[in-house]
């Protein structure tokens, strides 16, 4: 619009330090002439003038003439609002308009520039005086100042001074417009790109934007052409109270380039955020002088959503993956361990069994099997029920796993018998071991059923070492299962060793 741009702008400037100018040449020169000086003089000779006739007519004793004279005066001069001859003795002789409405100059004051007094003399003695009231020379009222031919020359020059000083100034900033001179074919490449770009002078007004940038906010499609880019308010608000950290400004300042400077946008009345990267370049002469700044605006809304939306999808899959670990890790354990005790079935035993046995070769490595079974088992069945015989078993397998190291394979072999192969441990270690389990099996593995108080539970243990006869994991288990049932037929709750005898035997 025509009373915002930076033409309207201009003239009404121009327009009031003309005004301005104006007024103190009138102050110090009196360009206009001082209308009450004039008004006095103008008024002295006509109050004089006015006195000469009324005395002559007073001499010739006219009286009638008299009064018709001061009508016709009173009717010819818009500036005079009464008329009045008083004789010495206060009488008044004649009048013409209000006189004694208007008339309030007392005696012995000295004439005024709207009430005057002219003495009329006789003989060289003074017969009376006229008295003359004029209108007053500047206005009192509003309306009257509307009127003043001062006021309505200025008002004029401000109606016809303004649109040709617009028109003027217009044409002029079009000359001075560094965007004019740009060639169409520069501006049309300068409006492809396809960032927001903003040409910036060394005081950082603006000088140029290109299509972009003016589609970044509704208060960037205006003329901001001159305007310092830090009154800016929907730009820089993103930016922090710190006007030193701006990157046009760190750019001019050290004239090294700020790259990729976020700033978040918010548009009025909306809580739609556009995210930008912000690069600027300082612009140099060929003498190495500051002329500029280069400042563009890169949109990485797109991008920051789709990260955003990326990293959400990540997030779902990082908990699918946890999720399908621990249903995996929970198949696994349902597939390798007995539902009832934990302890590993006999598949994942012997698969364990055979890795270890993979290990040893030329029996090099110790290796050591421990069975153990519950004495009695049959008559917890019988006497108490299955669901307490389901307890011992839990029972006596916590026992046996408390006692146990981490590479130790503990393994529910069937019913209420199981094994343990010992890493790294001989019959004598294991023997200490399997002595160790079978005390602890009987100290606390019937105190723990708390559905049946008084249990006695007791295990019997047979314990076999690794030899350089033996083929796989099944003969060591075989001879340690002899050596159990020889604690078996010895009394039961007992540790007993396989040895090459008891193994004949």
């Amino acid at each position: 619009m025509m009373f915002f741009g930076p033409a309207s702008r201009l003239a009404f400037g121009v327009l009031g330090l003309m005004m301005s100018l104006f007024l103190l040449l009138d102050l110090f020169v009196d360009v206009v002439p001082d209308r009450a000086d004039m008004a006095a003089r103008l008024r002295g000779r006509l109050s004089e003038s006015l006195t000469v006739q009324v005395t002559a007519l007073i001499q010739a004793d006219q009286r009638g003439a008299l009064h018709e004279t001061l009508k016709q005066v009173l009717k010819r001069d818009d500036d005079i609002v009464s008329i009045a001859v008083r004789s010495r003795d206060e009488r008044l002789i004649a009048l013409a308009g209000p006189h004694l409405a208007v008339w309030s100059l007392p005696d012995g004051e000295r004439s005024t520039l709207t009430q005057v007094r002219v003495p009329i003399l006789e003989d060289g003695v003074q017969w009376g005086e006229t008295e003359i009231v004029f209108r007053p020379v500047l206005p009192s009222t509003f309306f009257g100042w509307l009127g003043d031919p001062l006021v309505r020359a200025v008002a004029l020059g401000v109606l016809l001074g303004f649109p040709m000083l617009y028109l003027y100034l217009r044409r002029a900033l079009q000359y001075l417009d560094p965007g004019s001179v740009i060639p169409q074919r520069v501006r049309a490449a300068f409006d492809s790109l396809g960032e927001g770009v903003v040409i910036l002078d060394a005081e950082e007004r603006v000088m140029l934007t290109n299509r972009v940038f003016k589609a970044l906010h509704p208060e960037a499609a205006a003329d901001l052409t001159g305007r310092r880019i830090s009154t800016l308010s929907w730009l820089v608000g993103g930016m922090g109270p710190d006007k030193e950290s701006y990157p046009w400004r760190q750019a001019m300042k050290t004239r090294r380039e700020q790259l990729e400077v976020p700033l978040v946008l918010h548009g009025p009345g909306s809580d739609a955020e556009l995210r930008l990267l912000v690069d600027a370049a300082a612009i140099e002469d060929g003498s190495a002088r500051l002329r500029g700044c280069i400042v563009s605006f890169k949109n990485v809304t797109a991008l920051h959503l789709a990260n955003s939306q990326l990293l959400e999808t990540v997030s779902e899959l990082d908990a699918s993956q946890r999720k399908i670990k621990a249903q995996n890790e929970e198949l696994a354990r349902l597939a390798t361990r007995d539902p009832l005790t934990g302890c590993l079935n006999r598949r994942a035993f012997f698969e364990g069994a055979d890795a270890l046995f993979a290990d040893v070769p030329g029996g090099e490595r110790t290796v050591s099997c421990i069975m153990t079974d519950i004495d009695h088992f049959k008559e917890f069945n019988d006497r108490y029920g299955h669901a307490v015989g389901d307890q011992v078993l839990q029972a006596v397998a916590r026992s046996l796993s408390s006692g146990l190291r981490a590479t130790d394979l503990l393994c529910r072999y069937g019913g209420e018998e199981f094994c343990i192969l010992l890493p790294g441990l001989d019959a004598k270690q294991a023997a200490e071991i399997a002595e160790r389990l079978r005390s602890e099996v009987e100290r606390r593995a019937g105190p723990s059923v708390r559905t049946s108080e008084g249990l006695n539970v007791t295990s019997s243990f047979g314990v076999a070492e690794l030899r350089g006869d033996f083929a796989d994991p099944a003969v060591l288990i075989d001879e340690a299962d002899k050596a159990l049932y020889v604690s078996k037929r010895g009394g039961r709750n007992r540790v007993t060793i396989s040895d090459p005898a008891t193994a004949e035997a």
